[in-house]
């Protein structure tokens, strides 16, 4: 019997195989200051909760919108600023309703 075993053979293929992989991007802050707008867009008028969370979404928009992709940053930045002026415009009709009940009363 004949001893019929050859050492292992190595290929000499120096095709190379470039994988590329894209990690799609994310914007942490200014994703959670989106959210937290919209948030605040229903719970503003709860008068400590509310304003925590619409200053909490308006600061965390501030700051996703120097991170790349801005998109939820710039929403939540408008978002904030709008729930804003929708809250003085509430309070500022609250006050002038109190101030006429107590000059009638």
């Amino acid at each position: 019997m004949s001893n019929n075993t050859h050492p292992p053979t190595q290929s000499n293929n120096n095709q190379g195989h470039t994988i590329i992989v894209k990690q799609s991007e994310s914007n942490g802050a200014g994703t959670a200051g989106f959210v937290l707008a919209l948030i605040s867009l229903f719970f503003g008028w709860i008068p400590f909760i509310g304003w925590i969370i619409w200053f909490l979404g308006l600061v965390l928009s501030f700051i996703g919108i120097f991170k790349r992709p801005r998109g939820l940053a710039i929403a939540g930045l408008i978002i904030s600023i709008l729930d804003l002026i929708i809250l003085l415009v509430f309070f500022a009709g609250l006050a002038i309703l109190g101030s006429a009940a107590s000059v009638q009363g």
